[in-house]
């Protein structure tokens, strides 16, 4: 979701396809700030790598920000689950972190290391070019162009555009909005497919439903200014409620936290939550989750580890996208009898028709 610099979704072992991955795991990531090596048993149904290092550093969101890094964290905790490989992680308080968190790593002797997001694009590279014999993988980044780095990078425009016409048409006020962590491409590729989404849905519809938070013709819009600070997200949210917003969707990891508790405090405003399901993730916000725009980001980390233990480790960017899975939005939970069926319906057909190049999604930070 971010450079980060708000996020993915792969390779099955010579493929690298998403649709093998079983079932997601629960294990709660440490949110020690050193290195944390952990044991779980290993199914015998899948081949087994306990020789195999898989190492993670997160950005600045940590682990158990609900959303971008967890996800990233639950396919290495899947990958030790149910390949038996030996895990590592570093987590990051700050962009200060990232070089330090990544030497130490490749101190760990490390098979291959994954990066979780795109702000740490520069010291993944920096790492990798110091050690050609390594391998990375980093999510939500395609900047670098190295034999040894593999991006896993998603269209989340298609999603977006999913969950921005879901949005319009649950909206009651006639005002939706978003609102970003930075304005970087990982986060307003969101942002882009949620407009257009809303768009649709006025052309369908005949109405003029508003988006406050983004501009997608002038790239300009709300942002933060960062991913941890709560308090920043809980202001916006509450200024656009106070314009008339029923629907907000906050691409900002951590700081999505303080726009949800903002929406649960006003009683009818609802969340479109983004990476994870965050009526899964979130479970203080279920009441207020319409839907969520994923990235399968457990899924991409899981696949990349087993293709690389497996001796087919690959640099060719993963893109995941409603064709492949590897994008989507979640299922609308509490919200279901709430969307009429027909808007359901229209949702599922569009999603069909982006499938079949029949209706094309774009945005200008669509991976490449």
């Amino acid at each position: 979701m971010k450079k980060t610099a708000i996020g993915v979704v792969l390779a099955a072992a010579a493929a690298l396809a998403l649709g093998a991955c079983g079932a997601p795991p629960t294990t709660t990531p440490s949110t020690a700030t050193s290195t944390d090596t952990a044991t779980a048993p290993a199914t015998s149904a899948a081949p087994q790598y306990p020789d195999f290092i898989g190492c993670m550093v997160s950005d600045s969101g940590g682990f158990s920000d609900k959303s971008f890094n967890q996800s990233g964290w639950q396919g290495m905790v899947q990958a030790q689950t149910d390949l038996g490989i030996q895990v590592k992680q570093a987590e990051s308080q700050s962009d200060a972190d990232y070089a330090p968190n990544l030497a130490n790593m490749q101190a760990q002797n490390c098979n291959l290391t994954i990066t979780v997001g795109f702000l740490l694009a520069d010291a993944t590279k920096a790492q990798a070019e110091a050690n050609p014999d390594s391998k990375f993988a980093i999510v939500d980044d395609n900047s670098i162009s190295l034999p040894n780095v593999k991006p896993l990078i998603f269209k989340t425009s298609e999603a977006a555009f999913l969950a921005g016409y879901v949005a319009a048409a649950y909206s009651t006020t006639g005002t939706v909005a978003t609102f970003g962590g930075m304005n970087i491409p990982t986060v307003s590729i969101f942002m882009d497919g949620f407009a257009d989404g809303v768009a649709q849905y006025n052309t369908d519809s005949g109405k003029t439903v508003k988006v406050l938070g983004w501009d997608k013709a002038t790239q300009n819009g709300s942002f933060t200014g960062d991913f941890e600070d709560q308090s920043k997200g809980q202001n916006l949210a509450q200024q656009f409620i106070a314009q008339g917003a029923d629907v907000i969707m906050p691409v900002a990891g951590p700081v999505g936290l303080g726009a949800a508790a903002a929406a649960k405090t006003a009683g009818n405003v609802a969340i479109v939550w983004v990476d994870a399901d965050g009526f899964e993730t979130a479970p203080d916000y279920q009441d207020i989750f319409l839907t969520s725009v994923m990235k399968e980001i457990q899924a991409s980390v899981f696949d990349t580890i087993n293709a690389t233990a497996s001796g087919q480790y690959s640099a060719t960017p993963y893109i995941g996208t409603l064709a492949n899975g590897g994008v989507g939005i979640a299922p609308y939970h509490n919200f279901a009898s709430k969307i009429p069926q027909d808007v359901q319906d229209k949702v599922e057909q569009l999603k069909q028709d982006i499938i079949s190049g029949k209706l094309v999604v774009s945005s200008p930070s669509d991976p490449k």
